[in-house]
């Protein structure tokens, strides 16, 4: 990939994970588990909003690792284009992954709403507005990042198995 198109990708997936950081970020120094679970303190939604809450912690974590590795590659007085093409695929493995595939299973993506101009994001339990509006809202910006960041789904790791590289 040219190296003018790896740099403007580079500072466009740097933005936006800025702007997941910056809503998620809030969000978890705001709620805790007993805020969220509210006067519902079953089982389910205990073990629901457990869950909930990792796996946004966990993408933070990505997010911010992410969000520093992008900026220097970018303040660079030279842009390393083999760097910032692994920082990419790191992106969409460790961030875009995380937060479409989420380990605790609090909610997926049904593909067959992604059409038909309502939310694809499905939630297991029904969630307080508040959990629900974060996810909703970061699920816009992780299906640009999919888009934009889908050649290092596959395509970049075999063109450097080919080159012999790992």
């Amino acid at each position: 990939m040219p190296s003018a198109k790896v740099k403007a990708l580079t500072e466009s997936t740097r933005t936006k994970l800025k702007e997941v950081v910056s809503q998620l970020e809030p969000f978890l120094n705001s709620y805790a588990l007993l805020q969220l679970t509210g006067e519902d303190n079953g089982e389910e939604a205990q073990t629901f909003y457990k869950g909930l809450l990792s796996d946004l912690r966990h993408l933070l974590v990505f997010s911010e690792v992410s969000v520093e590795k992008l900026g220097v590659l970018l303040r660079r007085p030279t842009f390393d284009t083999d760097y910032a093409e692994r920082v990419l695929y790191e992106v969409y493995h460790q961030c875009v992954s995380a937060f479409f595939y989420p380990k605790n299973e609090c909610y997926s993506e049904d593909g067959r709403y992604a059409y038909t101009g309502q939310d694809a994001i499905r939630f297991r339990y029904k969630p307080i507005r508040e959990s629900r509006d974060i996810v909703l809202g970061i699920s816009k910006i992780f299906e640009e990042l999919r888009d934009e960041l889908a050649y290092y789904e596959n395509d970049y790791m075999t063109q450097r198995r080919m080159q012999g590289q790992k």
